[in-house]
């Protein structure tokens, strides 16, 4: 069959481009469309820069010149994003740490969560993709990944680099961590106001010999706060990932995490929400599904924010295990939780490259008052 443009042109008018306020062809989204024989090549712009809107993008016009003009018709779609520039009162960009290539942020709004769980296993899985990573764990007032890592009894070591003394970092599994909780008892509650707290975390971060990472996954203790103005005071975040569970407890203060990162002057990337503890199935009945806590709330929480969904974690005795004996999940070979979280870290990965291909860098956000922050001006 011979396809004729208009008919393209004709079909891609139902379809809305992300952003625009009218369908695709109207607004000047599309900006080429060519036809050959059975063949049409569709050149698009959109303005908004996540790799879901791109896939969106691209799946819609497929689906709609198979349904509309042609079912068998190939099609070729060129999706290309110009996003508006950033104004740069809002980029963020700390001091950066010499060998550290990416910081991801780890948050959620409401504690109990299983945000630290979902730090340690993306690490272990980034660690077995290859990647060479670091935990730092920036929940001061709760710090559990020494625990999940096995590493609990373990103290960093001091070392000279460069004529400076160092701390090196406790090694696992194949990720560097350093945490609070390597300095205190583990009875000792540790009761910190503010300026103490982010003191001891800027030593954890500048005064430590990372070495070379490709990711520097940061868990930040819960809510919105001074521990993590902190951070993004201290460092370049390249973009967060924000755990929540699926009911709407959970949800309310997930959407108030998204909220902090997107705020003028913070705009740190939201790479994505991962939905954890999604559904329970139990070992007897693997082919069942629970929704204890709701279903897919995270799901329509990431759509309704327009931010990716990473994926859903499911509620496994397993996982609160291997979180217990200090061995990751991830680390289950052949598992559906090694599944799960392996295509939750590729997502996070792919996030990460989009968001330094089509973004800018981020700039150091500087504390003026009590109340809030700003970002430096230079």
């Amino acid at each position: 069959m011979k396809l004729v443009k208009q008919d393209i042109l004709n079909a891609l008018k139902t379809i809305t481009a992300p952003g625009e306020g009218e369908n695709m062809v109207d607004s000047g989204a599309v900006t080429n469309v060519v036809t050959f024989a059975d063949e049409v090549i569709v050149d698009i712009t959109i303005k908004n820069p996540s790799l879901q809107a791109r896939k969106k993008t691209e799946v819609e016009i497929l689906q709609t010149i198979h349904k509309l003009v042609y079912e068998k018709a190939k099609i070729k779609v060129n999706v290309k994003v110009e996003a508006p520039a950033a104004a740069p009162k809002n980029e963020i960009k700390g001091k950066a740490i010499p060998g550290i290539q990416n910081i991801i942020a780890v948050a959620s709004g409401k504690g109990g969560v299983g945000k630290s769980t979902v730090t340690a296993n993306l690490a272990v899985s980034l660690a077995k993709m290859g990647f060479k990573v670091g935990v730092l764990d920036a929940d001061i007032y709760g710090p559990s990944i020494p625990i999940m890592f096995d590493v609990a009894n373990e103290r960093p070591l001091s070392v000279n680099v460069d004529g400076k003394s160092k701390m090196k970092p406790v090694e696992n599994y194949g990720v560097k961590v350093l945490s609070i909780g390597f300095f205190t008892k583990p009875d000792q509650a540790v009761i910190w106001r503010g300026p103490m707290a982010s003191k001891a975390l800027n030593q954890m971060i500048f005064d430590a010999a990372w070495g070379e990472l490709d990711f520097l996954l940061i868990d930040l203790p819960p809510g919105t706060g001074d521990i993590h103005l902190s951070i993004m005071q201290a460092l370049p975040i390249t973009g967060s990932v924000v755990v929540s569970t699926p009911q709407n407890v959970a949800l309310a203060d997930a959407k108030k995490g998204v909220a902090m990162f997107q705020q003028e002057s913070i705009n740190v990337p939201v790479l994505g929400i991962i939905e954890n503890m999604a559904y329970f199935t139990p070992e007897e009945l693997p082919e069942n599904k629970y929704y204890i806590f709701g279903k897919e709330g995270a799901k329509y929480l990431a759509e309704d924010l327009d931010v990716p969904f990473l994926g859903e974690v499911p509620l496994v005795q397993s996982i609160r295990e291997a979180g217990d004996l200090g061995r990751p999940a991830a680390l289950q070979t052949a598992t559906a939780i090694e599944a799960a979280f392996e295509t939750i870290t590729r997502d996070v990965v792919q996030q990460v490259v989009y968001r330094n291909d089509s973004l800018p860098e981020t700039e150091a956000i500087k504390i003026t008052t009590m109340a809030g922050c700003s970002a430096v001006k230079k």
